[in-house]
């Protein structure tokens, strides 16, 4: 029988870091529902909504993995597909409000009352659809990248320059965010949120749920994005990444493959910003800020560009970090922190951490299998060469 697309294309790590993810994704879950509070096993909802923001920061590390550690493509623009998907999933949350807001309108939200809007606009429609809503978190930040991509890569603008005009992008989504008429909360963004399916998003059960939702989404998106780089079109997007001019001359259409992978990247960024929203409560144009997306290029290189598994430890453990040094003394000195990290990444272990590791088990192995081929070679009285001879 023939594997599953998505499964035939693990190796023994890969198959250790699903089961993790899964194992994570179901145990902390039954730990905070079942265990009684004060248990030392028993994990508060807190950081189950804690633990639930950091696998989504996983996700969006993974879709840049893609399309830098496999196609050479630096987006410092990333942040924007994120915070477009958390915007498409906190219309929809905004619209199961209703008439518990605070001006008790039934159609409008609170901030478009506030403004003396009179009408919903028309760009909120559906939205009161859960099944609209998640097609629009696929949809909007994919068809930003498509346009986007489309333009860029028929220009053949790459490198820097690329990496600038991202960049740019997000600047203007964070400047358009910000204004009050552009029908999105402005400064404040869309907070307040009461229900998602019916379900209390303040519930225990809820955020377990996320939590879990939030797991079995980087499960696919690894599968997803292990299926293509270990396929036909990875070792295409790996020759892209290498040798551009050279792949283009062999007659690949080298501009079809990057907007393919840089749109099912953005994507992949939506789907983690959705996921985002529901637990941490709030989305605004702050998600737009050009730092984020440069942060989470961070995340992979600290993890290891081009390992995928490195991307997502990356984002865990630096998030983590954050966390950690944010709450602290150490609060004011946070960004130059993550500076220092990069930089001392970037000179000492510039494949990251599990490209480092990775590198160093496959030197062990190679000089295992030469001390063997050479105490066979002993046994059987055939010595090395002697170079002076």
């Amino acid at each position: 029988m023939t594997p599953h697309i998505l499964t035939r294309s693990l190796d023994r790590a890969a198959t250790a870091f699903v089961l993790l993810v899964a194992a994570v994704g179901v145990l902390i879950p039954l730990s905070n529902l079942l265990l009684p509070q004060g248990s030392m096993f028993q994990v508060p909802t807190y950081l189950v909504a804690l633990w639930g923001k950091y696998v989504c920061y996983a996700i969006l590390a993974l879709s840049i993995d893609l399309i830098w550690g496999y196609c050479g493509i630096l987006s410092l623009g990333h942040g924007a597909f994120f915070a477009l998907g958390g915007y498409a999933m906190g219309m929809y949350l905004m619209r199961q409000i209703g008439s518990r807001g605070v001006y008790g309108n039934p159609v409008l939200p609170d901030f478009m009352v506030f403004l003396n809007w009179d009408k919903l606009p028309w760009y909120w429609y559906g939205f009161d659809k859960f099944a609209f809503a998640a097609l629009m978190v696929l949809l909007v930040p994919g068809l930003l990248a498509f346009c986007f991509g489309w333009l860029a890569f028929r220009s053949r603008v790459t490198g820097v320059y690329l990496s600038i005009i991202t960049q740019a992008m997000t600047y203007a989504l964070l400047l358009a965010f910000f204004r009050n008429d552009f029908g999105f909360g402005g400064n404040n963004g869309l907070t307040d949120f009461k229900d998602i399916l019916g379900f209390n998003v303040q519930a225990e059960g809820t955020r377990a749920a996320l939590f879990l939702l939030s797991c079995l989404a980087l499960i696919i998106a690894f599968l997803i994005c292990r299926a293509i780089v270990t396929s036909k079109l990875g070792k295409v997007l790996i020759a892209v990444r290498d040798a551009e001019s050279r792949t283009r001359f062999l007659g690949y259409r080298v501009e079809s493959y990057k907007l393919f992978v840089f749109t099912l990247s953005a994507c992949m960024a939506g789907v983690a910003g959705a996921l985002y929203v529901p637990q941490v409560g709030i989305i605004n144009p702050s998600e737009f800020a050009p730092g984020n997306s440069i942060e989470a290029v961070i995340w992979v290189a600290v993890g290891g560009r081009g390992t995928l598994i490195g991307a997502a430890i990356g984002a865990v453990v630096v998030n983590y970090a954050k966390t950690f040094f944010t709450s602290g003394p150490l609060a004011p000195y946070w960004l130059f922190m993550l500076g220092a990290l990069f930089i001392l990444v970037t000179l000492l272990l510039p494949k990251g951490i599990v490209g480092t590791f990775s590198s160093w088990r496959e030197t062990r192995r190679s000089a295992a299998i030469a001390a063997d081929r050479n105490s066979a070679a002993r046994e059987d009285g055939v010595g090395a060469p002697n170079p002076a001879e």
